[in-house]
């Protein structure tokens, strides 16, 4: 996949009934290989790829249709090779706010920028759906370098907060912040 230089193309995913069935056949084997290769999204193996489409089809379909996530995906060719959800079910005094969960690159197509790139476009998203506060965790140890280069904040680390994808061994993980300033318009810190 990573040898393909074929433009990368980013959006919001809007399920089609025409493309619905391989949209989520490609999001499921995005899913699949990541937890296969250690990412720690929620997911333990044995992790097979029906789990992972059921998951997409399930869990995160009915939140997009219900507008209460919105995932963003990365095409290559035409291929999906990324993915991001910005969860906007908050409580009534959070309207402000949104989560950032699963964000997921290809195996193949990592070490490409692709994560960077589906961050911006999600912060861009959350401008456009009157969100300036994002939340996220993470493993520690992991993705935190991508997160503290794009502005994020290192709340803490909460050790022993899940179980590993590959072992039964606990990992922590990172809770990070970043407060969005609208486009145009200058930070409070200058």
């Amino acid at each position: 996949m990573s040898e393909s230089f074929e433009p990368l193309q980013i959006e919001v995913w809007k399920p089609d009934s025409a493309q619905l069935a391989t949209d989520l056949e490609m999001l499921g084997g995005v899913l699949h290989a990541s937890v296969a290769a250690g990412a720690s999204v929620s997911f333990i193996q044995p992790f097979s790829h029906a789990d992972a489409i059921a998951f997409w089809r399930e869990t995160a379909l009915p939140t997009v249709e219900a507008g209460t996530c919105s995932v963003l995906v990365a095409r290559r060719a035409g291929q999906i090779v990324g993915t991001v959800q910005l969860d906007l079910a908050t409580p009534p005094n959070q309207p402000h706010r949104a989560e950032v969960k699963k964000l997921l690159v290809h195996p193949n197509e990592r070490r490409s920028g692709i994560a960077r790139v589906l961050m911006l476009v999600l912060e861009d998203h959350a401008r456009e759906v009157n969100r300036t506060l994002l939340t996220l965790d993470t493993a520690s140890g992991h993705a935190e370098q991508l997160y503290l280069s794009l502005g994020y904040v290192g709340v803490g680390i909460i050790p022993g907060y899940s179980r590993r994808p590959d072992s039964p061994e606990l990992e922590g993980t990172t809770v990070m912040y970043k407060e969005l300033v609208p486009h145009g318009s200058v930070s409070r810190s200058g």
